[in-house]
């Protein structure tokens, strides 16, 4: 059996020609500026020291020329001193590796001029021709290495050429690669005080100390017999076995593993043809062309069935005028008196379908059975072919993806909502030093679900455009009408009416005579929800019911004017149930709503224990809604209003309209049925709505869910796929607010020891250039399809904030999280991996090690990577702690990933990314404005505030901080903008809450008699 032989790993130890002459002139006019500059002013102008000390004479006499140019020697002196000062700091960095030099004050130009001089003078000094600052020190094994550039193929584009590509090594394979072995130390134990070091080690086996950070980059993370692992380059403790570099002496050589060696600089072996080594057998040239071509096929239909998917029945039906288009099937009002005023409105065909019927093509495409989320063996990347499976991460739950979670938009929005401001009010209890804690197991992934399927878009088109309407028609002097059902689609809000009005106030636009009002979604893109701030909500009953082929279906409980049945299997019913009153709970179209449940535990009222009320029976919850009946009767006694929907409108008694909310899980027992069925039956609007679970005599309306999801709203014509929230899914949810919850916060440490360093701060420009604090950027020498960049972006984005690497399956479940086939997935990495290009030495900047995990090359710069490294220097060098900090801060653009696309980046609910980086740059601001405000620089001080708040706006201790620094310039006037500032930003947030009570009386020490804002709570 043939195999693929490895081409062999030279270390390039010597010098070009190149090198050696610009190492040359580097000396010359390095000479040159220290010896030269002061020969020639000593021998053309004397000593710069004068013969006797300068008298009052000197100071006062008339400047002639021969003074003036007494003045200018006096400054050329200066100039070299400083510039002979950045050459000494230049050459201890660059001999002792220390980092980033220590910076000469007021050098900014001499001193990067000094740097590329010593830099080039160095080469000639040094065993390799890499003589740069830690920053650009190697992330990962092959950042030493030179091989001859490799084009890797790409399994969707021309598999023939793909199957003909067999590298050509410049050399013959050594005895040592044909045998396939590997060579390793071991640490020895201590003699007396003395402990081996990876410089001693390095130097002895490798004839060089300062290539001990390739061995470092060799076994950085990977287990040893002790059961820890290399994490400092300065710690190794005896009996570590430590691989070591190809011309490594003084060594073992040893077999190698059974992952060893199977990828080389970003060419997986798999792809080599001739003859690619596997498990059973040889893979012949043949085999490789079929198989190529199978991928590219696959991929291409999953593409295409994604894109159909997408616009589901879009094109099937035509928009004819907006009112053929807008019937909803065998609608009928519930108080129509005849045929003639029933509305028929059919949702609009154009609308987008729901969120689960339209996958999309790359991010979300449904795994198919026979790879079930997995890669298959034939694409799966030689290392994960030939190792056994990797154990997933401890945080994964077992009971399935949360599907229903990931459908439910509206709910899923305003879930979100409320959880971000319990984790804005636990930034009020964060410690420095230490981030919020965030969600693990099955809460994570329920998160992850919700993040995919948040609309908040359309949340506010729906909330805005109602409050809106509302205002418009006070105006006009006119009351709301009658809204049975509401059709939420992808560009458009209608709402089934009844009786039939054709004169809605602008935006909307009537269709299907005066039955339906549509609202465009662009049509808001102007109103400001500060702007509504004073409007109440007219329909805070509205719930989504489900979905159809074209939108969102949502149903007004109040209009019902009784009770609402809903009968069925009992674990689809508490599922429907229970995703209502979540929704209701956490939507932002209601005001101050109460909601009482029954059956359902009091665990509930952790989502929102302002509006929920749990009950064991509903004999403890009928004395309340009974009550408060009798309040809202009075309310429209007093107020001379007709309705309690004029009452809403017109902002009239606005607190007597706040709605009250029966849902019961359990059906009641005959006298509660009796009791309730003549309370709700009211004949009129009471802002109340009840839902039973089972049969109710009496109920004004039945809706029957199927065990399969389906919901059928009787009387008023809906069948939809059912909005349901499973007990697991249920539980999960609930999980995430307890979390929410915690005072404790959670250390964020890691930065004892040195993070690894991103490359190419200043001088040196980096072969790819990720940031991510702020909005997502991307610097890459290839190109991408605009199409295809928003999924390579994320990939390239999950790769850059793991640079351990990360295995394809593991890749595969953060950015697929509904399942991916492995072909698709593949193709997506190879289109980043030309996207990236290589780097200086003809390296691919993104490969597979040796482990078959996913990494980005040494030359790629991550500006997190960069601003924990920042931070880390910082404690390493107290004297230029101001100067680290505030390069890290300069990083910091605006809030993390600002602007992502809706639904991805989903993995980053199970990461810890996001709180980490919150709490890390919000400390470090602080940090850096007690140091300014010491050193009397209160400007300084506004400007790191200002910095901070760019990432970490909900954090009010930065809020205070600023305060405190602007108040420290004394301008006044800048004060209170910051005070209108802090007030717009609550007041402008309906779901920001109240401010911390340290900030409102600094407020009040600040600027007496200024009240900031309240949100809308």
């Amino acid at each position: 059996m043939s195999t693929i032989r490895r081409p062999p790993v030279r270390i390039d130890r010597g010098r070009g020609p190149g090198d050696v002459a610009v190492g040359v002139l580097a000396l010359a006019a390095i000479a040159a500026l220290l010896v030269g500059v002061p020969f020639a002013l000593v021998t053309f102008f004397g000593s710069p020291i004068p013969s006797r000390p300068p008298s009052m004479e000197t100071l006062t006499q008339r400047l002639d020329t021969s003074a003036l140019m007494r003045i200018l020697v006096i400054v050329v002196w200066l100039a070299w001193l400083q510039l002979a000062a950045c050459v000494l700091v230049e050459v201890y960095a660059g001999i002792r590796g220390v980092g980033v030099p220590a910076r000469v004050p007021f050098a900014g130009g001499p001193q990067a001029v000094a740097h590329r001089l010593v830099v080039a003078a160095l080469l000639l000094f040094t065993a390799t021709t890499v003589v740069v600052p830690a920053l650009t020190a190697p992330r990962a094994t092959h950042v030493q290495v030179k091989d001859p550039p490799r084009q890797q193929p790409r399994p969707a584009e021309h598999p023939e050429a793909v199957a003909r590509q067999a590298p050509e090594p410049d050399t013959a394979p050594t005895p040592m690669e044909q045998n396939a072995v590997r060579k390793i130390y071991r640490v020895r134990p201590p003699e007396g005080r003395h402990h081996e070091s990876l410089w001693e080690i390095a130097e002895k086996c490798l004839g060089d100390g300062r290539r001990y950070r390739e061995i470092y980059a060799l076994n950085k993370g990977k287990v040893q017999p002790d059961g820890t692992r290399l994490t400092m380059a300065s710690l190794i403790r005896p009996g570590w076995v430590l691989d070591m570099p190809a011309d490594a002496t003084h060594v073992e050589v040893v077999q190698r593993g059974p992952h060893d060696g199977q990828h080389e600089h970003g060419v997986p072996h798999s792809q080599v043809p001739g003859g690619v080594h596997h498990r059973g057998g040889v893979t012949t040239e043949k085999q490789a062309v079929d198989a190529a071509r199978r991928a590219a096929e696959q991929e291409a239909r999953d593409h295409r069935t994604g894109h159909e998917a997408g616009r589901g029945n879009d094109q099937g039906t035509a928009h004819q005028g907006g009112a053929e288009a807008s019937r909803p099937p065998a609608a009928q009002p519930p108080h129509a008196t005849s045929p003639g005023t029933a509305p028929s409105a059919r949702p609009p065909a154009h609308a987008a379908p729901p969120a689960h019927a339209s996958p999309r093509a790359e991010h979300s495409a449904p795994a198919r059975p026979e790879h079930s989320g997995q890669p298959s063996e034939r694409h799966r990347p030689p290392a994960e072919q030939h190792r056994p499976a990797e154990r997933q991460p401890a945080h994964l739950p077992d009971f399935g993806w949360p599907e229903e979670l990931a459908v439910a938009s509206l709910l899923a929005a305003g879930v979100l909502a409320v959880l971000g401001r319990r984790r804005r009010e636990q930034l009020w209890r964060r410690a420095f030093g230490t981030r919020i804690a965030r969600p693990d197991g099955e809460a994570a992934l329920a998160e992850q679900a919700l993040r995919i399927g948040a609309d908040t878009d359309a949340t506010r088109l729906l909330d805005l455009g109602l409050r809106q309407m509302s205002k418009a028609l006070a105006a006009e002097g006119r009351t709301l009408p009658t809204v049975y059902g509401v059709h939420l689609g992808a560009d458009s809000l209608d709402l089934w009416i009844a009786p039939a009005d054709r004169n809605p106030p602008a935006p909307w636009e009537e269709y299907d005579n005066g039955q339906v009002w549509r609202l465009n979604a662009g049509a808001l893109d102007g109103v400001a929800t500060a702007d509504l701030a004073d409007v109440l909500a007219p329909y805070p009953g509205l719930v989504s019911i489900g979905t159809n082929d074209t939108g969102r279906i949502l149903i007004d409980l109040e209009t019902a004017h009784g009770l609402i049945s809903l009968q069925g299997p009992d674990e689809a019913r508490r599922a429907v149930l229970a995703a209502v009153a979540v929704e209701l709970a956490t939507n932002r179209w209601s005001d101050h709503m109460r909601i009482t449940l029954v059956g359902f535990g009091e665990e509930l009222s952790l989502i929102a224990p302002d509006r929920i009320r749990a009950v064991a029976t509903l004999g403890e919850a009928l004395p309340e809604l009974e009550s408060r009946t009798e309040e809202v009767r009075q309310a429209l006694a007093a107020s001379g209003v007709d309705s309690v929907l004029t009452g809403r409108c017109r902002g009239v008694f606005g607190e007597a309209w706040m709605p009250h909310y029966l849902i019961m899980a359990d059906p009641p027992t005959p006298d509660e049925a009796e009791r309730l069925v003549a309370l709700a039956r009211t004949g009129q609007r009471m802002a109340a709505g009840y839902i039973v679970a089972g049969e109710t005599p009496g109920a004004t309306w039945t809706w029957d869910v199927t065990p399969d999801g389906r919901l059928r709203a009787g009387v008023l014509g809906f069948d939809v796929e059912a909005q349901l929230v499973p007990e697991r899914h249920y539980r999960a949810v609930l999980e995430l607010f307890r979390t929410a919850g915690r005072a404790d916060g959670v250390p964020y440490g890691g930065l004892d020891e040195e993070p690894v360093p991103a490359p190419a701060m200043g001088e040196v420009r980096p072969a790819v250039d990720i940031r991510i604090l702020g909005p997502v950027e991307v610097d890459a020498p290839g190109v991408v399809e605009e199409s295809r960049r928003a999924l390579c972006t994320e990939v390239l984005v999950h790769l850059a904030t793991h640079p351990e690497g990360v295995h394809p399956t593991v890749l595969s479940g953060a950015v697929w999280p509904r399942g991916v086939s492995a072909p698709v997935r593949d193709a997506t990495v190879a289109r980043v991996a030309d996207w990236l290009g290589r780097d200086s030495r003809g390296r691919p900047n993104l490969y597979y090690d040796e482990r078959g995990r996913i990494r980005l090359g040494s030359e790629v710069r991550v500006d997190w990577e960069m601003f924990r490294w920042l931070v880390w220097r910082s404690a390493a060098e107290p004297a230029s702690e101001t100067a680290y900090l505030t390069y890290a801060l300069d990083l910091v653009r605006g809030p993390l990933l600002e602007g992502r696309p809706r639904g991805r980046y989903s993995w980053l609910a199970a990461e810890d990314l996001e709180y980490e980086a919150t709490a890390r740059v919000a400390d470090v601001a602080h940090r850096l404005v007690l140091m300014r405000l010491d050193d009397g620089d209160s400007r300084g001080a506004v400007t790191a505030a200002r910095a901070g708040l760019r990432l970490a706006a909900d954090d009010e201790g930065l809020w205070r901080d600023l305060l405190r620094a602007t108040h420290a310039t004394g301008d006044r006037s800048a004060v209170y903008e910051v005070v209108d500032e802090l007030s717009e930003r609550v007041g402008a947030d309906p779901f920001a809450a109240q401010l911390q009570p340290e900030t409102e009386a600094l407020v009040e020490e600040l600027v007496p008699q200024y009240r900031v804002a309240e949100g809308a709570g």
